[in-house]
């Protein structure tokens, strides 16, 4: 009997192979969008760790220095006598070329072997590593890029992060200035230390607990959780297709239910053995979908790889491991995402009466008799859309937010074209035309879904599209605010930088010193900016708010400008106070825009910096000189001083790498938004194809009334055009709806920071232009296939028992 019966259900697949294809293409491209997005997180999320990893970060305990200005060494011997047991940690950015080298320097002696194996793993020979002239323990990949440069001898260590160096300490503290200095302790697990010893022996220490996630992951959350989204959405629109098959298949095969149920085949056995065949599709679909997403993967993780190193620092591998739980976690919701298509179908085999489900249309009522309760449904999404706008808080919230939003207005597309064609077919004359608009309404069961697809595909393009033209057009500006040095010099060395600030100022209009330290605020690292009182910076620095004078309060010392991301973070405005390491109770003066920085900064007067932070970079420098001479002072200064040319940078070419980097952060996502929308387009075709083999009980009858064949195809083409160029018209305050929502709700949330938004209506015309051609190449084959019927296919329809 199981053969017979999966005989008689699989010879329906046979008979219709187009509609086999349309399931399995739209399960398996389905599958493979989101699995691709998952394999890019999981490859992300993978490197994440090890970087939590480095040096025992993700299981040993920390001391730092509670106002982040570093460790005394002292305290550090004082420690260890004491038998505390500890290991000494120094960190910092060295120049070589083009490469910020991120050189950390230990004590492999006294380091816990948690820590060690992470990075002593190029040998055994500890003597090299601490004697002179030491070495740097590097990746392949950042030793390739130092073959040309004077540094320590180098050694591969496997482990190492990209553009990362381990030093013995002496060297690094050396290298980096810091003689004396270190900046955090690693604690051994085998110490019971906590914060009340800690305070009895040393108050100005912190104890720092493991950080499982890391600070790069809790970064790069917004990145990924924004790449998860569209994945989803991706994978919900592909399901459309899937669900819009299995739905209409399940009417065609109504006789062959009928059959194999008069013959005594139970509702629970009907149903076991289409579960069994739509499990047999899925695993295939899934299989074809998981190696699809691997492709797609390794062609996009490249840039992930570029806009993730240029955002956030974190150094993610251009490719792609095999890595079993995405492979698995892909097929698994192939499966369920093939259940959930089927499940009302199913439900309806298991319920209807014997002989229902082959009485005519009877999917075709069943989805009649849902219009109220999906109407209801995207009122329901809408209010829940509004609740999430007013009270919610958080990431999480604000994606939800942007679901509810693409869900309810999906619902509500059907809900809207119903009425409007009935209102169209009342104010029409002549029959032709209220035929053709009663039609388009009975056929809008069998295309709700596919129109649906099309709708958030369209939607997902305007929103994500508004939002990345409008950052460009904001961001653009603000580097024109931001960069107005003619050129940006970074020294080596502090003894290199010393050398630069003594010739400079005969040689240029001004020096801009860009000084920097880094402390905790409000248990929160951030970084500080020294400037000085010039009027590049009052002419030029984009102020958001601010007191009257700022400038002239901030070059006294009387308060400070903080960006736009600590001001929401933590609710300050211009006139707030403020508590800064030292200690200092100073004062907002004003907040400044810093689109592209996910870090909370400060900027305050240079004195005050020097005055009040012992550890300050003062490698970096902009210069304002005549534009005609920045060629000849750039070529002079790498000449007399040997440095680097990516050491000497004009503001054209940083300016022009910024905007590479802007490009390259958004390539993902409009790579997902194209194939969303040739997805929805695939679905506009299934759906067509499907229908029109079904189509002849309506078409007969009109054609055998006098319309030719050419009418019928004219009239199917201009239905398919008009219900692409409504749900355009309707995707367009959707998706405006949405880019408000990733602006202002998702973009602060993420990274502290709201966009202005702008309109591109040109950007919406060559989208409907796209949408109209995308239907169009979707209703060709099945117009051709209705322009080659013969009068007899046309004939035979009244012969049949209808």
């Amino acid at each position: 009997m199981v053969r017979v019966v999966f005989s008689a259900l699989l010879s329906h697949w046979r008979a219709k192979p187009l509609q086999l294809a349309m399931l399995m293409m739209g399960l398996s491209l389905a599958t493979a969008l989101w699995s691709g997005v998952q394999a890019i997180n999981t490859e992300a999320r993978a490197s994440y760790a090890r970087a939590a990893a480095l040096l025992g970060g993700s299981q040993l305990s920390e001391l730092v220095s509670v106002d982040g200005a570093g460790i005394d060494q002292q305290s550090y011997v004082a420690l260890r006598r004491a038998g505390v047991p500890v290991s000494p940690v120094v960190e910092g950015d060295l120049r070589f070329g083009t490469l910020t080298l991120r050189l950390i320097g230990i004590d492999p002696l006294s380091l816990p072997v948690e820590a060690a194996p992470a990075v002593m793993t190029g040998g055994n020979d500890i003597a090299a590593f601490l004697l002179p002239p030491g070495q740097f323990l590097v990746s392949q990949r950042t030793a390739d890029l130092l073959k040309a440069e004077k540094t320590p001898p180098l050694r591969i260590a496997e482990n190492a992060p990209y553009a990362t160096a381990f030093a013995d300490i002496g060297l690094a503290q050396r290298l980096l200035g810091k003689e004396g200095r270190i900046d955090r302790m690693i604690l051994a697990p085998s110490s019971r230390m906590d914060q009340a010893k800690l305070d009895a022996i040393f108050p100005g220490l912190r104890l720092k607990q493991p950080d499982s996630q890391g600070d790069i992951a809790r970064l790069t959350d917004s990145f990924h959780l924004n790449l998860t989204a569209f994945g989803l959405l991706s994978f919900i629109v592909g399901l459309f297709i899937v669900y819009a098959t299995i739905r209409l298949a399940f009417e065609q095969r109504r006789g062959v239910f009928r059959t194999l149920r008069s013959l005594g085949l139970s509702a629970r056995l009907l149903v076991a053995f289409l579960l069994a065949e739509l499990l047999l599709l899925a695993l295939v679909a899934g299989l074809i979908g998981v190696v699809l997403g691997y492709v797609i993967a390794s062609v996009l993780l490249p840039d992930v790889s570029v806009t993730l190193r240029g955002l956030y620092g974190a150094d993610v591998p251009g490719s792609l491991s095999f890595r079993p739980g995405w492979w698995g976690a892909a097929i698994g919701i192939a499966v369920c995402g093939t259940f959930l298509s089927a499940g009302q179908s199913l439900w309806q085999v298991l319920r209807m009466p014997l002989l229902a489900s082959a009485q005519p249309r009877a999917w075709a009522m069943a989805s009649r008799a849902g219009w109220r309760w999906q109407a209801l449904s995207a009122l329901a999404l809408f209010g829940l859309t509004g609740l999430l706008l007013l009270f919610g808080q958080g990431l999480i919230v604000g994606f939800a937010t942007l679901g509810s939003l693409l869900l309810g207005s999906a619902l509500l597309l059907p809900v809207i074209l119903r009425p409007l064609l009935a209102l169209c077919e009342r104010w029409v004359t002549g029959p032709v035309s209220q035929w053709f608009f009663a039609d388009t309404r009975q056929q809008l069961p069998g295309l709700s879904l596919a129109l649906m697809a099309l709708l958030l595909a369209l939607a997902a393009n305007i929103g994500v599209g508004t939002m990345v033209s409008s950052f460009r057009l904001t961001f653009v500006g603000w580097l024109d605010q931001r960069l107005v040095a003619e050129l940006y010099v970074t020294a080596r060395n502090e003894e290199e930088a010393a050398v630069l600030r003594a010739w400079l100022p005969q040689h240029v209009d001004a020096v801009l010193p860009i000084w920097t330290a880094d402390a905790s605020v409000n248990g929160k690292a951030v970084a500080i900016h020294g400037v000085v009182d010039h009027a590049t910076y009052r002419d030029h620095w984009p102020i958001i708010s601010g007191e009257p004078s700022l400038w002239d309060r901030l070059a006294k010392g009387q308060g400070v400008l903080i960006n736009e991301q600590m001001a929401r973070r933590e609710a300050l405005s211009p006139g707030d106070g403020l508590d800064l390491p030292g200690p200092w109770q100073t004062r907002v003066l004003g907040i400044y825009s810093d689109y592209g920085n996910p870090r909370e900064e400060i900027m305050i007067a240079q004195p005050e910096l020097e005055k009040r932070f012992k550890e300050v970079s003062k490698l970096r420098y902009g210069l304002r000189l005549a534009p005609e001479r920045v060629e000849g002072v750039r070529d002079e200064i790498i000449t007399r001083f040997g440095l680097p040319t990516g050491n000497v940078v004009d503001q054209s070419s940083i300016k022009r790498r910024s905007l590479e980097i802007f490009e390259k952060t958004f390539t993902v996502t409009a790579a997902l938004n194209v194939l969303t929308l040739g997805v929805a387009g695939l679905a506009l075709f299934a759906s067509l194809a499907t229908l029109s083999g079904m189509r002849l009980t309506q078409l007969a009858p009109v054609w055998a009334l006098g319309l030719t064949r050419r009418n019928l195809v004219w009239l199917e083409l201009w239905r398919t055009l008009g219900l692409a160029a409504l749900t355009m018209l309707l995707a367009l305050p959707v998706g405006l709806g949405l880019a408000w929502v990733l602006l202002a709700v998702v973009n602060v949330e993420a990274f502290g920071w709201r966009l202005p938004i702008y309109l591109f209506p040109m950007d919406w015309l060559r989208l409907a232009a796209l949408s109209l051609l995308a239907a169009l190449v979707a209703v060709l084959v099945p117009l051709r296939w209705l322009s080659r019927r013969k009068p007899a296919d046309l004939l035979r329809v009244f012969a049949n028992e209808r």
